[in-house]
């Protein structure tokens, strides 16, 4: 039998254990450990709440806890409750799936002031996130700048102009969507280095800010290169261009449309101003180099804004006892291999880089490597020593038929329309699950 520990619950940690099923059959015994009681990490609280089909591919990972040879291991702490070391000594093979929950630090003066808010935190607000539950973000603002041109900008931006009834429908918190019901915001606008041929917001995502009902995208026609140039493009990134350009025309037919959602390119961001709270952003022109690179110009101006959200990428948090690179964000490894018998997968692996669907070859890929490192036999006494050593130490586990108690439970709470009211509190998951 062999053992494997799976460290995060999200789609790379749940795509391994998958792997390990096809790959071992019923000869391994997998443990996926999570820090919170409930399971699917990202697909929880990091896939936009209107974008329920997304959310539709826990199934898949659900049926993976069907058998007895995969296991949920929830309200653990790796760090903290149990060592990595001490995994290694019980587990023949230790996969770090923890993703990149950590937003990237906004490194210009001012990003201290009260109203900046990381993407990761603000996402993790209206997700129902335990971490994110008490931000109170400022939305008596009247103008919000979003610092980034890519799809998680795009949630942010949608989240904060949909109606009420534009949400139903959705799993977004009770506590956000009562806080937007009051929400005073204007105008919304994306900050970007480069121009509308180098956006990475994808044809989908992005073409569904056309449709709000009360918000209208607007984008200067002077951003656009030659509209011949769009030829080059590849077909993603062109149907991306050709929803930009189609925004400037449709502009002037969206007037009576209260919010306005503006698209700031060739604009880099370089200091937030206010006193005491966030009043204005001081944004530099940029123009693009031969290399298509984003270079200062050295002219500036201001941006009139009371909440600044980032949206500039994730790191992934470091653990005791684990190399790790401070300068990307992510462990340090070799196509997932860090150190004999640890490995990594997903964000942690690559970076914040790619879709839920990219971290299935990397779960594959990966158990195909610790197929050949830990040969058939095994000493390790893995499920077995974990319990021992949790029951020890008095960390109250969560199985994953505990996590489908909690779900009956946020189901049962789910206001008209909503599939489920999540708990945004541990102690509430912990007593749901005994109800």
């Amino acid at each position: 039998m062999r053992h494997i520990a799976i460290v995060g619950s999200g789609p790379a940690g749940y795509y391994s254990a998958e792997a390990a099923q096809k790959k071992f059959g019923e000869d391994v015994c997998v443990d996926i450990l999570d820090r919170l009681p409930v399971p699917f990490g990202l697909i929880r609280t990091g896939v936009a709440p209107d974008h329920q089909s997304i959310k539709a591919v826990s199934r898949r990972y659900e049926k993976t806890n069907t058998g007895d040879n995969v296991r949920f291991v929830g309200n653990v702490t790796v760090g903290e409750d149990v060592s990595v070391a001490e995994l290694q000594q019980l587990y023949d093979a230790v996969i770090l799936a923890t993703g990149a929950p950590l937003d990237r630090a906004l490194d210009i003066p001012g990003s201290d002031l009260p109203g900046v808010i990381g993407s990761a935190a603000f996402v993790g607000w209206y997700n129902g996130h335990p971490d994110f539950k008490d931000l109170d973000p400022p939305l008596d603002a009247r103008s919000v700048a979003i610092i980034g041109n890519g799809n998680v900008a795009l949630d942010v931006a949608r989240i904060l102009a949909k109606t009420e009834n534009e949400l139903v429908g959705s799993d977004i918190v009770g506590h956000a969507l009562e806080g937007l019901k009051h929400s005073r915001v204007e105008r919304i606008t994306f900050l970007g280095r480069r121009g509308p041929h180098q956006i990475a917001m994808t044809p989908k995502e992005l073409g569904e800010l056309g449709h709000l009902e009360r918000a209208r995208p607007v984008v200067e026609a002077d951003d656009f290169p030659d509209i011949g140039d769009d030829a080059m493009l590849e077909p993603g990134m062109r149907k991306s261009v050709t929803h930009l350009r189609n925004f400037q025309i449709l502009a002037a037919d969206a007037q009576h449309k209260p919010i306005e959602i503006a698209f700031d390119f060739f604009a880099m961001p370089v200091e937030i101003q206010g006193d005491g709270r966030v009043e204005r952003l001081i944004v530099e022109k940029t123009e693009l180099d031969k290399d298509l690179r984003s270079i200062a110009t050295g002219e500036r101006y201001e941006l009139d804004c009371q909440m600044v959200i980032s949206c500039i990428g994730y790191r992934t948090p470091p653990i005791e006892g684990v190399p790790y690179e401070h300068g990307r964000g992510r462990f340090p490894n070799s196509d997932g291999r860090i150190l004999p018998g640890l490995y990594c997968v997903g964000w942690a692996k690559r970076g914040p880089s790619g879709t839920i669907g990219t971290n299935k070859p990397d779960g594959f890929g990966v158990v195909e490597m610790i197929a050949e490192d830990i040969g058939e036999n095994s000493r390790k006494t893995g499920r077995q020593g974990l319990d021992s050593l949790l029951v020890k130490r008095g960390v109250e586990t969560v199985t994953f038929r505990d996590w489908k108690k909690i779900e009956e439970a946020e189901i049962s709470r789910a206001r008209a329309g909503s599939p489920r009211e999540k708990f945004t509190d541990i102690a509430d998951m912990i007593a749901a699950r005994k109800a």
